[in-house]
């Protein structure tokens, strides 16, 4: 464990010295928001998914150090909605039907409360900071990505369940941290914590996030207790957006612990453009603007580049990341690459096979591959080598 410790530590500390980026593989798409879309706000055709582990049935689990192999419901959220993005960019049928595995996976796995709040709940400890949150526990993150793939899984399917759901699933941004709920009272603005238990604001872009999912909510449902979340929320936004601003050029990553890393700061940006679009509200507009990376100079850039490095080690350096690892009450499992051509009986299953293909299809390397679907590299080969000849032959008996 040591080890893996030791070898994560140097990754991440290699990733931040060397692969620095002002840029972002994200995009906005201006078609979503409508009531007739199933676009998502945001798309990008390039991500890594680094720290995705595909299950048997092709249902994400995210990796970490400290979690082990876990089930996140924003994780499977959104890698349903960036294949859904891909089937409307690429037209192949097998992008659509892997958003509605991911779909169905949520949709069976909501959690209907007493006070009849339906949530999505992490089942696992996780620490952000000082703070232990102990599984499961809610998220504005989680319910907010949670709630904009299910309305577009609604949209699609038009599954009766879904809309069921969906109509009891905002009620958790009405209710307190303390009463099990993700709400938090900052100055007499509303909030919404993705990780609850952290001061408010806490994470800005789980705070989005969350926003977006109770407008998809409201646009479908036209619900006006809905609604009201949402523009409290923006309320809440707008009064804190000074509270994550560093020289109106950057934006800070929680309550002022380092400077945003590149891919936080630029999802930071591309969710206030969004949210901006969608409210008209100025204020969003003018800092969506000031945070855009492409506007920095490069002194600016320098500027940027040594706070981030600086005040995230010093973050580490106080909070002792580096000893972090999987507690003994954790239900994650430690990450391991196969070491043998075989896998075990029953597991070489068509579905893995089309998992398989589907990531080739999307430009990932084979080690990319195995990594994310525990495949071994020499089935990778081989598969992807004899699905090459399937076609090459297909092609020779029907020339074009």
């Amino acid at each position: 464990m040591s080890r893996l410790r030791g070898i994560d530590a140097l990754s991440a500390l290699r990733e931040e010295l060397f692969r620095f980026r002002f840029t972002s593989p994200l995009v906005v798409v201006p078609e979503a928001g409508p009531k007739k879309s199933i676009h998502y706000y945001l798309y990008g055709r390039e991500l890594s998914w680094g720290a995705m582990r595909l299950d048997s049935n092709g249902v994400p689990r995210l990796w970490q150090r400290t979690t082990g192999r876990v089930y996140n419901p924003a994780y499977i959220a959104s890698y349903g909605l960036t294949n859904l993005g891909h089937y409307l960019r690429l037209g192949d049928r097998i992008f659509l039907d892997i958003f509605l595995r991911q779909v169905e996976w949520l949709e069976q796995h909501a959690v209907v409360r007493p006070d009849r709040a339906v949530v999505w709940l992490n089942n696992y400890d996780y620490r952000e900071g000082s703070v232990l949150l102990k599984g499961p526990w809610v998220s504005a993150n989680v319910q907010g990505f949670v709630i904009s793939a299910l309305v577009r899984g609604w949209r699609v399917t038009r599954r009766p369940h879904l809309i069921e759901l969906l109509k009891n699933s905002a009620s958790i941004f009405d209710q307190d941290v303390s009463q099990n709920g993700v709400r938090v009272e900052m100055e007499g603005r509303a909030t919404y914590s993705e990780k609850p238990g952290l001061p408010a604001p806490g994470i800005m872009d789980g705070y989005m996030r969350s926003l977006l999912g109770l407008y998809d909510l409201f646009v479908e449902t036209e619900d006006v207790a809905v609604k009201r979340l949402f523009d409290e929320g923006i309320e809440g936004l707008k009064h804190t957006l000074s509270w994550w601003d560093y020289r109106r050029k950057w934006s800070w990553y929680g309550n002022h612990n380092y400077l945003s890393p590149p891919p936080y700061h630029c999802l930071n940006h591309l969710l206030l453009t969004v949210l901006a679009r969608l409210t008209g509200e100025a204020t969003l507009s003018e800092c969506a603007k000031a945070w855009n990376p492409h506007n920095l100079s490069q002194s600016e850039r320098v500027e940027i580049y040594f706070g981030c490095l600086i005040t995230k080690n010093a973050c580490r350096l106080k909070h002792r990341t580096w000893k972090d690892s999987i507690s003994d009450s954790s239900t994650g499992v430690a990450d391991t690459l196969p070491t043998s051509s075989e896998l075990a009986i029953g597991e070489w299953t068509e579905e893995r096979r089309v998992q398989v293909l589907t990531l080739a299809k999307l430009g990932w390397s084979n080690k990319r591959i195995t990594r994310a679907t525990s495949v071994p590299l020499k089935l990778v080969r081989a598969h992807l080598t004899s699905c090459s000849k399937v076609h090459l032959n297909r092609d020779v008996r029907h020339p074009r």
